[in-house]
């Protein structure tokens, strides 16, 4: 099994079932108190800035971004990524996260930001926020904070507490 053996789709609601398993295996009954988690209950992904994975006809990885804001800023939030056991090492996240960051620049996104590890994500343009800057409505290592700025000033704009974007818009209704 190599990279080229896969297939990379945008999604659709068709894939719901399989990117839930897959985020099952990934991350177990845990995942649901984790920070992202709590900031992605507030609204919908944006399926056309998400991706899959496909052997055959298997989802074998996926990838979503969702719509925040923290302060004055507005962002992406990259994840969940998750890749099934077996096809772990070839390279599909890494092309999923390239792809959605891709995806993200076309859409006028200004930043991308993600919790998740700086060795993984650092050789794909992620660095560390500075800490502080941000928090999120759990407790999350504030070292694990990253981002990714497409936008010169994005970034500094990103401060405070983050919430997912229809979370604010319906706060401010």
């Amino acid at each position: 099994m190599s990279i080229a053996d896969v297939t990379f789709l945008p999604e659709t609601p068709a894939h719901d079932p399989e990117i839930e398993a897959i985020n099952e295996e990934a991350f177990g009954p845990g995942r649901f108190v984790r920070a992202a988690y709590k900031i992605r209950e507030g609204g919908p992904h944006e399926r056309q800035l998400s991706f899959v994975a496909v052997a055959g006809d298997t989802v074998v990885a996926s990838v979503r971004m969702t719509r925040i804001v923290a302060g004055e800023g507005r962002a992406l939030m990259l994840g969940p990524l998750a890749v099934r056991p077996a096809y772990k090492n070839l390279g599909i996240g890494r092309k999923l996260v390239a792809m959605a960051l891709e995806a993200a620049a076309k859409a006028g996104a200004g930043a991308v930001i993600l919790v998740g590890d700086e060795p993984y994500y650092g050789p794909l343009g992620f660095t560390r926020i500075p800490r502080g800057q941000m928090s999120m409505p759990r407790p999350v290592d504030l070292d694990r904070i990253l981002v990714h700025e497409i936008v010169p000033g994005a970034v500094a704009r990103l401060t405070g507490m983050v919430h997912h974007a229809d979370a604010v818009r319906a706060e401010t209704a």
